[in-house]
């Protein structure tokens, strides 16, 4: 039974989507006990905008910013200071929502921080990178924000963050074909990001970052009790650092090619004298 509208929590539950009909509804519903539910889409031409509005969501649209400046801005525009954030393909499960009713009751802390548990190949992952996935998603706007990330974004804090009970479940419809076309977009503007910040890559780092990330996560966080699809998961993790880092070579030695094709113009009076 949804929550009547005196049970619903002051808070906003804030979405950022685009082309997100197929998956936003799961998320939207479970999202009822709050008393704002916040879309922020930029430019969809499937049915979001309208799903979203059979579910009681206010809607504004807002040209895309990038990952974490889209999500700040639907902070900023939220009407109330706390703040809960979904992605469209997650969903809140009723012991989450149990917990966030009686974080904000106590209002011990000014952030949360939640399990978030994936879904890949139809299995929930429980071991490895699928689960526990630590994440900042609830907290009180005047005490933290989105960085400014393209991707890989996070919340930015300085107050002392506690932990809620219940999962926030990621289960992403798309096929593997999307979903490593998603990945390749991500290692991009991760190694893009990386560049930018000054951070340089070597060959060895490109060799041993993937067999690192594999012992860490499928032996000794277990991701290896999740069969099949535990393996692909960590494998396509693997292989997302390697991009990473092999972009991020290739910026490099772009970089050097420019900087060599100015040095003989820089130099050419000294060397003409």
């Amino acid at each position: 039974m949804a929550p009547t509208p005196a049970e619903k929590l002051p808070i906003t539950v804030a979405i950022i989507a685009f082309d997100a009909g197929a998956q936003i509804g799961p998320c939207l519903a479970s999202a009822q006990f709050a008393d704002e539910i916040l879309v922020v889409d930029s430019g969809s031409t499937d049915d979001t905008l309208a799903v979203a509005a059979r579910h009681g969501a206010r809607v504004e649209t807002k040209e895309w910013l990038g990952f974490g400046r889209q999500k700040q801005h639907a902070v900023s525009i939220a009407r109330n200071d706390w703040v809960l954030c979904l992605d469209a393909d997650e969903r809140v499960s009723e012991r989450l929502a149990g917990s966030i009713r009686a974080a904000l009751q106590g209002r011990r802390y000014h952030a949360y921080r939640m399990a978030r548990r994936n879904r890949f190949l139809g299995r929930w992952l429980g071991h490895g990178e699928g689960y526990p996935d630590w994440t900042v998603r609830l907290f009180h706007r005047a005490h933290a924000s989105w960085s400014n990330d393209d991707v890989h974004e996070a919340v930015l804090t300085t107050a002392e963050v506690g932990r809620l009970e219940g999962d926030l479940l990621h289960d992403s419809a798309e096929d593997v074909a999307t979903y490593m076309t998603k990945q390749n977009r991500y290692t991009t503007l991760h190694a893009e990001a990386l560049f930018n910040q000054g951070v340089r890559a070597s060959y060895w780092r490109l060799l041993a970052s993937p067999f690192v990330r594999f012992v860490k996560f499928y032996i000794l966080r277990m991701g290896f009790l999740d069969g099949g699809p535990g393996f692909a998961h960590i494998a396509i993790g693997c292989n997302n650092t390697f991009q990473k880092y092999l972009k991020l070579i290739e910026l490099q030695k772009a970089d050097a090619t420019r900087g060599g094709e100015r040095s003989p113009q820089a130099g050419g009076g000294k060397g003409a004298a």
